[in-house]
């Protein structure tokens, strides 16, 4: 009774290691290998808008989170100043227009007659003066078409299609020149970026599916699109010499330096997600099997003893090999 009490004991703890060994073994897989990271975002192409020309805001025609298309007029300043602008250089275009006829005609008139009349040095005197007309007309031609410009300018369209954002502008507000209006998330730019280790890329691959999951919300299927190729190094800077500047460390722990990783969403209304969400991604890499016990223990002691440990496991990889 005794010796079937021990068996069946013996049986039930092998059966809950045999259960749990698989189980801890893709547990650790999944923690310390897999690729997955829950420092990823949603992000989106963001264009800012400003005014080109400096003014007084006349019609503001959009609100906050609209969308808009590429070419719609968002805001409109006073054109008043502008179309005086426009009139003022077609004033002077005029004004140069007939100086310029006035010269050229000068200009054809001696060139006409004989050197007894008139010298040589009068020749040269009337055609530089015929040249500096000419370019004077043209250059106020060239400040016709900026004011023409600027009277456009005037009104600030969408350059992109896409959706205003973070937007508070009231009619009477003067608008510099260059500065930001409206933040507008350009249509169709929507993706996930994932923050992940750099000891795990390795397993990341372009193309490879992807489980990308928002923060209290629905679980999107994507690609990776792209990873990037570099990132800031904070431990160097350039000093005043133009040498590179080294900070010393001493830490015993290095952590490992998070790598950008580009996420192509699989949903028809990208426009939907909301840039700036914090979401989970997991990348089903074809490498991310769960290992054996062997392969998991061989793998971390390549780490610390690399020619040691190849030496022995290369004799069991030819026999498995033989075996297969």
């Amino acid at each position: 009774m005794t010796n079937a009490r021990s068996i069946a004991a013996i049986a039930v703890t092998g059966l809950a290691v045999a259960i749990a060994a698989p189980i801890g073994i893709h547990l650790w897989d999944h923690y310390e290998e897999a690729p997955w990271t829950r420092d990823g975002r949603v992000r989106a192409d963001v264009v800012a808008v400003a005014s080109e020309v400096p003014g007084l805001v006349q019609d503001v025609l959009i609100k906050d989170n609209q969308a808009v298309r590429k070419g719609d007029v968002l805001i409109r300043l006073d054109p008043q100043r502008f179309r005086l602008a426009v009139e003022q250089a077609e004033a002077v275009v005029a004004s140069r227009e007939a100086a310029l006829e006035r010269a050229s005609n000068d200009r054809t008139r001696y060139e006409k007659l004989s050197d007894g009349v008139v010298s040589q040095q009068q020749r040269e005197t009337v055609r530089a003066a015929d040249l500096q007309a000419r370019a004077t007309y043209n250059q106020a031609l060239v400040d016709l078409e900026i004011a023409h410009l600027n009277l456009i300018r005037s009104e600030i369209r969408a350059p992109v299609n896409g959706l205003v954002t973070n937007f508070d502008l009231r009619p009477g507000t003067y608008l510099p020149p260059g500065r930001g209006i409206l933040a507008l998330i350009e249509t169709g730019t929507v993706h996930a970026e994932g923050y992940f280790e750099e000891t795990k890329l390795a397993r990341i691959h372009v193309g490879d599916p992807a489980d990308v999951i928002l923060m209290g919300g629905p679980r999107i299927r994507g690609e990776v699109e792209s990873i990037a190729h570099g990132i800031e190094d904070r431990e160097r800077s350039s000093g005043a010499s133009m040498l590179a500047n080294i900070n010393p460390t001493f830490s015993w722990v290095r952590l490992a330096q998070r790598i950008p990783v580009r996420i192509k969403l699989d949903v028809e209304h990208t426009d939907d997600l909301i840039a700036g969400r914090t979401v989970t991604i997991q990348i089903d890499s074809n490498n991310s099997a769960i290992p054996t016990i062997t392969t998991m223990f061989a793998t971390r002691l390549l780490r610390f003893f690399p020619g040691r440990i190849e030496s022995v496991t290369a004799p069991d990889s030819d026999q498995s090999s033989t075996k297969r």
